[in-house]
């Protein structure tokens, strides 16, 4: 039997194995249901509205009236390519938004409105809101609100898009009304060539054709972001190992700095799919949480593996210390040159610790895979697109990012090793006089 796979740690590692093997057939069976596309029966009882929408910049609300004349508005047309999604969760019937339409750079309100006829008949009817809007929308019939993702108005509460199903009148049926969709994109919004407003069209349906196809939407939301739950589980679950096995480690400061770095990590990962399935959190929020998280982050990860080689290197820690502060700075103040150059500075210093663990570290080949793997997930901009590996990936026909492709690598390696931290006086690998 090799050496680190005496009883102390054989058992944990098994249950390590077995454990990544069942998420990953969670999580292959949820993508792979919520990747399929809508059923054909149900599509063929609803109407998608795509085509024209008449469209306009800024912010009325007697734009949600009926009678609003609104023919001098601009036509946007909201039919989608075949085959079209989005380019994060997958989702169908994607459009540009009016980014493309002839308004670059735009920021704020607008409005889309267009008549719509609803078939007679005994049916209730609903309308499945757009499911990718950027960032809000409130939806009206004939003049009333029915409803939309998060609250506009004088102090606007932006959150997530997700599936939305509003009920029409009761005496809608057989009357011919109009849609109108006032929407409103955050100033600090990114700006992309196609972004903006409506990215999908709504769709009117009966009942229960309706709420069947709310359900399929809402399959496809959760397989959208289920490994930014699964993930962060499996984090948290990783820092209950390390503190169990704290007592018995010879690397105690590396697991308590590793344990602060995961659940930094865990609530990274966790938050995108609070904001894309809740209205817990706002998009401002979000947005904000972003872009500091990861300075504590790769801080803590920098202390930990500078106390994988024993005795840590002050002038690290010093250093790492010293970087946090300028990244926090480059996060408050959104300057590109300070981030930039503290994430290369934090580059830097794991390339010093990675040379020191090669050197004369314990557990090389494993602890030197596993440095790589995170550094992979916190440097992916600055180490993986140069080499051209894509930022996301469809499996299924779901977006599953490569960040959540480099934790699925790097939480197993990582538990694998904070059990092998657990050896015996024998090994002297692992011996506190090491570095």
């Amino acid at each position: 039997m090799a050496p680190w796979l005496d009883a102390t740690r054989r058992r944990p590692i098994l249950a390590i194995i077995v454990t990544t093997l069942m998420a990953v057939i969670v999580v292959i069976v949820d993508l792979a249901s919520g990747g399929r596309p809508d059923p054909p029966e149900l599509r063929a009882a609803a109407t998608l509205l795509d085509g024209g929408w008449r469209f306009h910049t800024g912010d009325d609300p007697r734009w949600a009236d009926p009678d609003t004349d609104d023919a001098a508005w601009e036509v946007i047309d909201m039919t989608a390519p075949p085959g079209s999604h989005d380019g994060d969760v997958g989702l169908p019937d994607y459009v540009d938004g009016w980014m493309a339409h002839g308004h670059p750079g735009y920021r704020g309100y607008a409005w889309y409105r267009r008549a719509v006829t609803v078939p007679a008949g005994s049916a209730a009817w609903d309308v499945l809101g757009p499911t990718l809007v950027e960032d809000g929308y409130e939806l009206y019939w004939n003049g009333q609100r029915l409803g939309g993702s998060g609250r506009l108005g004088a102090a606007p509460r932006v959150v997530g898009t997700r599936p939305l199903r509003f009920a029409l009148p009761a005496d809608a049926a057989g009357t011919r009304g109009v849609l109108a969709v006032r929407t409103y994109m955050l100033p600090a919004s990114a700006i992309s060539a196609t972004g903006g407003g409506m990215h999908s069209a709504p769709i009117l349906a009966p009942r229960p054709i309706a709420a069947a196809l709310h359900r399929v939407q809402w399959q496809r939301t959760i397989a959208g972001y289920i490994v930014d739950v699964i993930e962060p589980i499996a984090m948290l679950a990783l820092i209950g190992l390390a503190l169990a096995c704290g007592s018995r480690s010879r690397r105690r400061g590396f697991l308590i700095f590793a344990s602060i770095a995961l659940a930094l990590a865990a609530t990274r990962r966790l938050d995108n799919a609070i904001v894309s399935w809740t209205d817990l959190q706002d998009l401002t929020t979000y947005a904000w949480l972003a872009s500091v998280l990861w300075v504590p982050t790769i801080a803590a990860w920098l202390l930990a593996w500078n106390r994988w080689c024993l005795p840590p290197w002050r002038s690290i820690d010093v250093l790492a210390i010293v970087l946090a502060m300028a990244g926090t700075v480059g996060a408050m103040t959104q300057s590109a040159s300070w981030t930039g150059g503290t994430r290369l500075g934090a580059i830097a210093l794991f390339v010093v610790i990675a040379a020191r663990m090669a050197r004369h570290g314990p557990m090389r080949i494993l602890s030197l895979v596993t440095l790589a793997s995170i550094m992979a997930g916190l440097f992916g901009g600055e180490l993986l697109d140069p080499i051209g590996v894509p930022g996301i990936w469809f499996p299924f026909g779901i977006g599953v990012s490569r960040t959540q492709y480099v934790y699925a690598i790097a939480i197993p390696l990582l538990a694998v090793l904070v059990v092998r931290t657990l050896a015996p006086d024998r090994d002297p690998g692992l011996s506190d006089s090491v570095g």
